[in-house]
């Protein structure tokens, strides 16, 4: 169930506003036993529209021929970014966040990362594309692209209930007797792009079953422990989000 502080009916939104998987969204938490609560009516058409550049940035890091690499050979354009002892990105000074973030996708052949540091790149474009380029350049002069794990400034919340997904959350496929040898097939991270369709970096699109058939693939010599879909889901703070655009210069992150 949805419920809108100044008293505004979701189901008011006009068709026309919103696409397709916008509506399946808004339809599928209006019909939740969960409460989920905002502000106004324009808090929920924002996140709407954010969970619609999640997807649409994962689709678009899947196309735009970014390796996979582990945080000890990831790699980057040095043109935008400073590559870190870790393995992260970090900004270089007097570069654009949101000429350096949007590099990622037009020239995905100069950079290789871990499948977490394609969660929190797929995030940060997600939000650039949402708030606009003025708002995402003042709020993020100093980004450090390395893993949703690390990362604060997008105030991750973590939930724990399968029943309650929905298209641009952030998944977990756990994979308990992986090779020890391949540390980076523990698991991974995948957005979720509609019902039962996922993409995870380094694996690519398909379904809960395909990801888990191609971590099986990673297990132990003689494993019958199968990998499988935690419970964890992460969301960025969408209302956080969504305040940056009536921020000023004063209130640079």
């Amino acid at each position: 169930m949805i419920v809108i502080s100044d008293g505004s009916n979701p189901g008011s939104i006009p068709p026309r506003m919103l696409t397709t998987l916008e509506r399946k969204t808004l339809v599928k938490k209006m019909n939740s036993p969960m409460m989920y609560s905002y502000p106004s009516l324009e808090a929920l058409i924002f996140e709407l529209k954010m969970r619609s550049h999640i997807v649409e940035a994962a689709k678009a890091m899947y196309a735009s021929g970014v390796s996979f690499a582990t945080f000890r050979t990831s790699r980057c354009n040095e043109q935008y970014w400073t590559r870190t002892p870790e393995g992260g990105f970090l900004l270089k000074p007097g570069v654009a966040p949101s000429v350096a973030v949007n590099d990622i996708f037009a020239n995905g052949h100069l950079y290789g990362f871990e499948c977490a540091g394609a969660i929190i790149i797929i995030l940060y474009k997600a939000v650039l594309d949402t708030i606009g380029e003025a708002a995402f350049n003042r709020h993020f002069r100093n980004l450090y692209l390395i893993s949703w794990e690390t990362d604060r400034d997008l105030q991750l919340k973590a939930t724990y209930n399968l029943n309650e997904t929905y298209y641009g959350d952030t998944m977990y496929f756990k994979n308990p007797d992986y090779d020890r040898s391949t540390p980076e097939w523990q698991g991974e991270n995948a957005v979720l792009l509609d019902d039962n369709l996922f993409f995870g970096h380094g694996i690519g699109i398909g379904s809960a079953g395909d990801m888990i058939e191609k971590l099986n693939r990673a297990r132990m010599p003689g494993s019958m422990t199968s990998a499988y879909l935690d419970n964890l889901i992460l969301t960025p703070n969408f209302e956080f989000v969504r305040q940056l655009t009536y921020r000023e210069e004063a209130g640079v992150l």
